[in-house]
């Protein structure tokens, strides 16, 4: 039954895909395949197997030991302010982003993160022959995040086609960054974050192969110099500069995401008080829309529902609010559904990433944004049909 499900959610996923296809005449599906046979190596490899899981454990841990060793500084400055025998969600899940991004600073300027995006994508470009540019930005999206990622190709987005500015943004809303995934581990079990993050840099160029088919083709963009704008802006800046800026950098992310969660809680709130004035459950209702969609990629109908309403709700408001609300629910549900939800919910795939990413490439280049915007819908429809895939997928092994 793993392997039906798994089949029906992918065969869902390409479907939906390929109606809404730019050009479904020019669909490489050869390279589809090819990708989706390396989803099935790969979380095979990661699940099935000893050493699979002994990685995906080191990695969990090592994580866990970051958000530990960032706590030192949190409670230096916060003192008693810090709720020690509770659960803050400020202190325990946003805060650690600073110490985190950090160290992501100290990668950059020693030059070792970027060495790792550029080999990696050169490999998977190999493999997937979905273009180089692409392929590094798969990797780069999931390393640095956005919109921080737009920054180290913003001398070439001004030149890019429509083609390969919707690859590339599909991307950025499918991946997650290195900084976020410690504050993902303290709701969602490590193991599927981890998993997640590896199925959706082919889940990304997957559906993108379909909807947004073209030839691969380098010849406009400086490919050498991919990796070039970030380490050399660090190169004339001071290390313990950097170490300030980075820091400020990942105060900022955590400010934000503190703010949009004030925001989207109340509203949700707020809606769901309009509806039970009425008599309704607005997260019941939602639940109902995507029940269909959560049962088709694995997840027993009997808690299909509940898995809807948290598939919606992500989609609504953004990942952090459905995993405050899946943290609450998941001690009720088989750990089949706890796995597939989880590898669901670790994307930017909302309405509010469309705009931030619309914003960032319009503060590059103005007509450049514009072309995003048009399609914008058609970038958060892609982005969730990955996710789709990334939890289908996932499903193989529970």
């Amino acid at each position: 039954m793993s392997i039906l499900f798994t089949m029906t959610g992918v065969v869902f996923a390409l479907f939906i895909a390929y109606i809404v296809s730019f050009d479904r005449k020019h669909i490489d599906f050869k390279k589809t395949l090819i990708m989706l046979v390396i989803q099935v190596l790969l979380i095979l490899f990661m699940m099935n197997t000893s050493i699979g899981l002994n990685i995906l454990t080191a990695l969990g841990k090592f994580f866990e030991g970051l958000m530990n060793i960032s706590k030192a500084g949190i409670d230096f400055v916060f003192g008693d302010l810090e709720n020690k025998d509770g659960f803050t969600f400020f202190m325990h899940v946003l805060l650690p982003l600073v110490f985190i991004s950090v160290l992501i600073g100290i990668l950059n300027y020693f030059k070792i993160l970027p060495f790792i995006i550029k080999y990696v994508g050169l490999v998977i470009n190999k493999i997937t022959r979905m273009g180089r540019l692409e392929s590094y930005f798969a990797i780069s999206t999931s390393m640095l995040g956005q919109p921080e990622v737009f920054l180290t190709i913003k001398d070439l987005i001004p030149k890019l086609s429509k083609a390969k500015l919707y690859t590339i943004t599909t991307s950025a809303m499918s991946a997650v960054s290195m900084a976020m995934l410690g504050s993902y581990m303290q709701m969602i079990e490590p193991k599927y974050v981890v998993t997640a993050v590896m199925l959706n840099i082919f889940s990304a160029l997957i559906i993108a192969s379909v909807i947004n088919p073209y030839e691969a083709n380098d010849a406009d963009v400086e490919i050498e110099n991919l990796t070039e704008t970030p380490t050399k802006r660090q190169s004339r800046t001071p290390f313990f500069q950097m170490i300030g800026d980075s820091a400020i950098d990942g105060f900022k992310i955590a400010i934000t995401v503190a703010i949009m969660l004030l925001a989207f809680i109340s509203l949700m709130e707020g809606i769901n008080v309009i509806f039970s004035a009425v008599g309704l459950n607005f997260k019941q209702l939602i639940g109902y829309i995507f029940a269909p969609i959560a049962f088709i990629i694995g997840v027993p109908w009997s808690e299909a529902v509940q898995a809807g309403s948290i598939m919606a709700t992500k989609l609504i408001t953004n990942e952090f609010v459905a995993m405050l609300d899946f943290k609450d629910m998941a001690k009720d549900l088989s750990d089949r559904t706890v796995g597939i939800i989880s590898v669901y919910l670790v994307s930017f795939a909302n309405f509010g990433t469309v705009g931030i990413i619309v914003g960032a490439i319009k503060g590059i280049s103005g007509e450049q944004g514009n072309k995003v915007a048009a399609f914008a819908l058609k970038l958060l429809l892609g982005a969730t049909l990955a996710s789709i895939i990334s939890a289908a997928m996932v499903g193989l092994v529970l």
